[in-house]
């Protein structure tokens, strides 16, 4: 397929690979290409749709500079997954057993574990590495202790949780009928505590330079200034505890299923991606500050997932290192309306349609993530034969919402 739409309205061009695409998520795109900062071209994935400051769905190079609102509040947010020796056979006709025993190990929505899941070494280990290093940016911003209750305790205890909203953990089948367990999540609210208070010091800054944005969201903190480095520190911080919440989370899923089905191994390593974050990467002989927010990395041979709502279909992909989407493609369906829309339009009996098949949630807590509410992932997928490959198609039989 490749590049649908090219925009050279802004500063640099952007490059859309979808024509499924609202006006005021356009114009988020031009506002960013608009900025002194952005090198080369933007880019936007076919799962584009409108977010705070920047699209959901933008690939955003930036030379010497990062926008913390474009990364994000959920800094780390992405999926894990991993195939079983498990198949169809060997799941029981009736799933809500299984999806029980997941939630009754996986805390979710605001709940968190009373005290660390971790014991002995491990939690020593986990204290002295990522808790060494959030004491050192809280010494420097002893403000982020007000901005959560129980501060010091709270990122030990939510290790292994959900969260709400649009994540979740889910069993699937392949086109083999084999079974994967699959699950997306982030940083929890210690992540988002610190993409909060960051977007505010880098809109305060804006301000005190006097500096015009299109939008006060797109604040951004320039290399060699007083809290450049500072935002760096933490952004690293919240993605190594994004990969370890998601790790930790897909073993205690594993130890919750193996009482109630037949002795299982996990067939490979696990693929464990971020989709909301910003990393270090030479493109086009340049070395920039790559900001995928809702995207995933997609450089040749590079396994990824991309989810559908709970009622379609995911998958796994190998990545083509296409060099205009800066080794990138989307990081799912996308959202066609909002949260709000979804609740006026739907309701319990239309979400039960919707995910006929599904052991999940049918209730009016849910109906925001009826799968309506996002775009046709088939589609999503076409349009980017030029990004990835598709490895392995799954279908959910099993879905735990946050």
């Amino acid at each position: 397929m490749g590049i649908l739409i090219e925009l050279n309205k802004g500063r640099v061009p952007v490059k859309v690979w979808t024509r499924d695409i609202e006006p005021e998520a356009m114009q988020q795109l031009l506002n960013v290409a608009s900025l002194p900062i952005v090198h080369g071209h933007v880019a936007a994935m076919p799962d584009v749709h409108l977010g705070i400051g920047a699209t959901v769905g933008a690939v955003i190079p930036t030379r010497q500079a990062i926008i913390p609102a474009a990364v994000g509040v959920d800094i780390g947010c992405g999926m894990n997954a991993v195939r079983t020796s498990l198949t169809a056979r060997d799941l029981p006709d009736n799933l809500r057993r299984l999806r029980s025993a997941i939630e009754a190990a996986v805390p979710v929505g605001f709940d968190q574990h009373a005290r660390s899941p971790m014991r002995g070494a491990e939690l020593q280990r986990i204290e002295r590495e990522l808790g060494g290093r959030l004491a050192r940016i809280v010494g420097k911003h002893p403000e982020l202790k007000k901005m959560q209750r129980r501060f010091d305790e709270t990122w030990a205890c939510q290790i292994g949780t959900l969260g709400g909203g649009n994540h979740f953990i889910e069993l699937c089948l392949d086109e083999a009928d084999r079974v994967w367990i699959m699950l997306h999540s982030g940083s929890r609210g210690i992540g988002n505590v610190l993409g909060r208070y960051f977007i505010a010091a880098a809109q305060r800054d804006m301000q005190r330079h006097q500096l015009q944005l299109p939008d006060r969201d797109l604040a951004y903190f320039a290399e060699g200034s007083a809290l450049f480095d500072d935002y760096v520190e933490a952004v690293e911080w919240a993605q190594d505890y994004a990969f370890l919440n998601r790790s930790r989370m897909m073993a205690a899923i594993v130890e919750a299923l193996k009482p109630l089905l037949p002795p299982f191994r996990l067939e490979a390593e696990a693929i464990n991606c971020h989709h909301n974050y910003v990393a270090r990467e030479e493109h086009f002989g340049e070395r920039l500050f790559i900001t995928r927010k809702g995207a995933i990395s997609a450089r040749a041979g590079e396994l990824g997932i991309i989810p559908g709502s709970m009622g379609a279909r995911s998958y796994i992909v190998r990545g083509l290192g296409n060099p205009q989407s800066y080794c990138s493609c989307a990081h799912g369906a996308g959202r066609r309306m909002s949260r709000s829309a979804a609740k006026r339009r739907f309701g319990p009996r239309d979400l039960e349609a919707q995910t006929a098949g599904v052991e999940c949630r049918k209730d009016a807590g849910v109906v925001d993530e009826i799968p309506a509410a996002y775009k046709d992932i088939d589609q999503v997928m076409d349009n980017q034969r030029d990004l990835v490959e598709v490895v392995h198609t799954l279908k959910q039989v099993l879905c735990v919402k946050g």
